[in-house]
This record gives C-alpha cells, structure tokens and sequence, in this order.
C-alpha cells in the first residue's frame, strides 16, 4: 500500500488530540455529503419529470414520425413507403393529415387543430388510457365520430353526454376568396363526438380533435392517397435508432424522419438547460461546503507538526509529508462524496416506491415528486466532488508547507 496514503487514512479514523478537530472534520463529511445528496436528489427529480412528460407525450405522439422536409404534404402510393410498410421493425404504420380548423357547437366557438387518423391509430398510442369520458371510435354504419380533447370540450360547452354534432370550419384548399361572401370560402362538415381524452398537456387537451382520416381528407380537399405525417410504432423500443436509420436511407432528404425526442426538441432542450443550470448552482454549494475541509485540513497540519518532525528525521521527504495530508482532505471529500450518493440515491429509491414527499393539493398528474435514479448523474456527482475538491485540499497544504520552508530558510 502507498505509504502517504496509508498514513492519512490513519490520521482520518484516529482520535485528534484536540475534539474540535474531530468535529470540524466531521463537519467536513456531512457538509460534503449534503451537497453531493442534494445533487442526487435535484438530478434525480428533474430526470423523473422528463420521464413523466415524456410517458404522457408517448400516449399521443409515435415512435417515429415521417413529415416532408418541404411542404405540408406527400403521398404514401409509392415502392418507398411500401418498404417501410414491411421493415421487421416496424409494427404499426398509421396514416394522418393534422390542420388548423375552427370548431363550433352551438353558441360556442374556438380553433382547434384537428387530427384525421387511420383504423390502426389506437394500435399506435396509448388513446384508450387517455379517455376520460365515452369512447374512442373513428366510423361506424359510415357514421363518422370525433373524440375532442378535454380541454377542448369544456371550452365548447359539450359536456360528456355527446348528443349533438360540432360543426367544423376549414378554407377551401383551392379557389379564390369571395370578398361579398367570405363563407362560401370554407367547407363546413357536421360531426358526433363520442368521447373525450385528456393527457394532461394543454397543447393537446385544449386544441385537438381526432377525425377519421377520410373525414379529414373531404374537409380539407385531400386526395385518397395524400397525408401531412405518417406515423410508426416499432416493435421493441430497443430498435428504434436502427429503424430511424432504415427509413432515413428508404427515404433520402427530402423528408423528416423523427423520433419521440426530436418531435419534442424543445421540451427536451428545456429540461436539460434547467437541469444543469441547478446543477451548477449545487456546485458553487459545493464549493462553500469545501471550505469546512480547508479548515479541518489546516488545523490538522498544524496538530500533526510533530509528527510530520518525527518523519522527516526518519527519512521523509516534504513531497511525501504534503501527499500524506493532500491525501487526508481527498479523502474527507471522497468519504462525503460517498455518503450523500448512498443517501441520495436511497432517498430517491424509497420515494420512488413510497412516494413520501407528495407535490401537495392539486389537480397534478401524480400525487407524489416522480424521481429516476441513473449511474450516470451518480458518476458525474463523484467526479464533480472530486475535481472541484482538488484546489480546496491543495491550497492549504501548499501555503502552510511553503510557509514553513520559508521560515526555516
């Protein structure tokens, strides 16, 4: 074993002479421990709610998501989405047309962005988990249906008893606008609603409507074989970034290809500025927290004068004597850094299961803080204590060795 840091591994579970030092040192730990814990915690917590978000978001959006790089729409008749039709990894291919249009019902009216689908759309998403009242139903007896969002329906005034049509507005596709008759300019299409779904986002739970997608295709002037997106669900999540890449080369660039996190970019990009932003602000905690070891190291170099004395008459360099107690405030760091890992993550692990700390009274999505522990942050927490504890255990040492090389010149 290294002779320097066999030593200061003695000198950190030894009895000091003097109880302050033993307290100070104490101080150290726990004070390291609570900012290396709350780094846990904080990384921990913001990686539940972009977990959470990002579920909620999965009930709705697709896996993958194809778009024309120019333009509002393509068609799907061709040899290249029939290939991606029979890619293995591919287990649902849903057609859509997603536009703006204005909704009313009876007195009431709003904007609404309205989402024809195909039959497979509730083999694509989670829609069944998000209804809160009726049901999810597209065509029926050649009877066209809407499942408004939530949002949307308290804001028409429809209530949960679906009993009469919402009447949807949309401009012509073609055509010019009759200044003397601006009405004759839109296509209106009564429709039933039949249910109402809510994911707890207002951009969908205010603003959507979903349509059968032949109903969307006569309201805004589409061909049979014409789309805005379509969407795809793979097999095993485990796939996915091979799949993106197959239908990237199917494709070429003349067309998006996007996954769950790309069609979401500025959720994501958000979360994480926010994430390490708080994380730096733990850092200059940290840094607060390090003076507590720059004490306790100091005095400790000061109590153990003697005995660095007595090594060096034995034949001990400097360099050793300064390892031993650059040695000793690395290990006070890494003893902290440790304990407020241990302890973070097992606040974390009991709060994912327990939910102990609860986001208080309120209509939230879950009722306690949502947390996800990754070795990852837990191994950046340790290098952070680590690296940020250098500077604060090298500078007492080298001013007080320097001092001292000083005065016996």
């Amino acid at each position: 074993m290294n002779l320097s840091l066999h030593i200061a591994g003695r000198y950190l579970l030894s009895k000091k002479s003097h109880n302050a030092i033993n307290l100070i040192s104490l101080v150290s730990i726990l004070g390291v421990a609570a900012a290396t814990l709350a780094m846990v915690c904080t990384l921990s917590a913001f990686n539940g709610f972009q977990g959470l978000i990002g579920s909620l978001y999965g009930n709705f959006d697709p896996d993958i998501k194809i778009s024309a790089a120019q333009g509002k729409s393509f068609h799907t008749d061709s040899e290249s989405f029939d290939r991606i039709r029979q890619l293995s990894g591919v287990a649902v291919f849903c057609e859509t047309i997603e536009e703006n249009v204005l909704v009313r019902y009876k007195d009431s009216q709003t904007s609404a962005v309205l989402k024809g689908v195909g039959p497979s759309f509730d083999s694509l998403t989670g829609i069944q988990s998000c209804l809160r009242a009726g049901s999810f139903k597209l065509t029926e007896d050649d009877i066209d249906f809407a499942t408004l969002g939530a949002g949307l329906a308290a804001t028409l005034g429809t209530g949960y008893s679906f009993i009469d049509p919402v009447t949807v507005y949309a401009p012509r596709r073609q055509g010019s606008v009759n200044l003397l008759n601006p009405a004759t300019s839109f296509k209106v299409f009564p429709i039933l609603p039949t249910g109402a779904f809510a994911i707890g986002q207002p951009e969908y739970d205010d603003r959507r409507m979903l349509v059968p997608l032949d109903f969307a295709r006569r309201l805004l002037d589409y061909d049979s074989t014409e789309v805005s997106t379509a969407e795809i669900r793979v097999i095993r999540k485990a796939e996915l970034k091979n799949v993106k890449k197959q239908i990237r080369g199917i494709l070429g660039e003349n067309y998006r290809v996007e996954d769950l996190h790309e069609q979401k970019a500025e959720f994501y990009r958000i979360n994480r500025m926010e994430k390490w932003i708080t994380f730096l602000m733990l850092c200059f905690i940290l840094i607060i927290a390090l003076f507590n070891v720059v004490g306790s190291l100091s005095m400790l170099i000061l109590e153990k004068k003697e005995d660095a004395g007595i090594l060096t008459r034995l034949g001990a360099d400097n360099r050793l004597i300064r390892q031993i107690f650059l040695y000793e405030g690395w290990l006070i760091a890494l003893s902290g850094a440790l304990l407020g890992i241990a302890l973070g993550a097992g606040l974390c692990f009991l709060q994912q299961h327990y939910g102990w700390l609860k986001l208080g009274d309120g209509n939230f999505i879950v009722s306690a803080y949502p947390v996800s522990v990754k070795a990852g942050d837990l191994l950046l927490v340790l290098l952070t204590v680590l690296t940020v504890s250098l500077p604060s255990v090298w500078w007492p040492v080298h001013y007080i060795f320097s001092g001292n090389e000083r005065t016996e010149a």
